[in-house]
């Protein structure tokens, strides 16, 4: 009998999942199954790696060892057939990504006309979330790709690629209240006479986004950017919103930057990740190649983090 590698995923999947029952979900197996995989284990290595004593087996220090050690085994031999995969194919047949919904869509969906264009064949599937949704997606659906913010990648398991800072800037509507008096520099008494707009994260075991804030009393939280530009142009409030969803906006002057006297404007980096155990195949280098390029666009349409308007 050689170490089956079956049998070290199973019980990997299990410590990750805390039960049989859950861990056959994501195996696609029978809790039965499951069980005998890592009870055949338990056998071939000679020794007890759950405790089944109580009322949910658990991990015995030696099988927190195993699991530790299997970890990295595993991960190499994902990799060694995912890569055989995207050989034997000229071009992934779908390319899964996971985005962050404080970035702007717009350069991935250039991207994705651009590759459509050429008729390559890759099918491409997006997934909007927020904050810690975004790698726990990316996690569960074994996603080839994601568009993140604020996110610690561990270096040993993400190939990371930083793109150009987005700029973010406080609007409103140029109707809006805020401009009657034409202040020169709004301060957060005045801002707090209003309604401010934000975004919040629709799963209620997550935090609020982890944008800027002004603190107003007044809060109207919305779904998402484009509800909140929606909110913006009606004239329901004020807020925070990347420059690269509101450049007409601004050119055509519906909104209006904020002369704030704490800063109107400030800047993230998001980064695209995959992991180092599933390479990008032809598609995905050429895609993340493409966006790269798109992000530094964007930032040329800004000169000197101001939005450029048309004359």
């Amino acid at each position: 009998m050689v170490l089956n590698l079956e049998h070290l995923e199973a019980l990997e999947i299990f410590s990750e999942s805390g039960s049989f029952a859950k861990a056959a979900v994501r195996l696609n197996k029978v809790r039965s199954a499951v069980s005998y995989d890592i009870r055949a284990l338990e056998e071939y290595l000679g020794v007890t790696l759950l405790d089944r004593s109580g009322y949910r087996a658990e991990l015995t220090p030696i099988g927190t060892i195993v699991v530790e050690r299997t970890q990295h085994l595993l991960r190499e031999a994902r990799a060694v057939e995912h890569l055989a995969k995207q050989l034997s194919e000229e071009w992934e047949p779908t390319l899964q990504l996971v985005i962050e919904g404080a970035i702007p869509i717009q350069p991935v969906m250039r991207v994705i006309q651009k590759l459509n264009a050429d008729n390559i064949p890759t099918r491409f599937e997006l997934k909007t979330e927020f904050l810690s949704g975004v790698p726990q997606r990316f996690e569960q659906e074994g996603a080839d790709l994601m568009l993140v913010k604020d996110f610690e990648a561990p270096r040993d398991e993400y190939e990371v690629c930083e793109l150009p800072s987005v700029h973010c800037f406080l609007v409103a509507h140029r109707d809006h209240a805020i401009f009657r008096t034409d202040p020169s520099k709004v301060g957060l008494d005045l801002l707090c006479d209003h309604v401010e707009l934000n975004i919040q994260v629709s799963d209620p075991n997550s935090v609020l986004m982890n944008d800027k804030r002004i603190g107003s009393p007044r809060v109207l939280n919305l779904s998402d950017f484009h509800t909140k530009k929606e909110a913006l142009l009606l004239g329901l409030g004020f807020g925070w919103m990347p420059g690269a969803l509101i450049g007409e906006e601004l050119a055509d002057g519906r909104l209006k930057v904020i002369p704030f006297d704490q800063g109107e404007a400030f800047q993230f980096t998001p980064s695209l990740m995959h992991k180092k155990e599933r390479p990008l195949g032809r598609t995905g280098q050429l895609f993340r190649t493409l966006l790269v390029e798109e992000f530094q666009s964007i930032e040329r349409d800004f000169d000197g983090g101001v939005p450029r308007r048309e004359a």
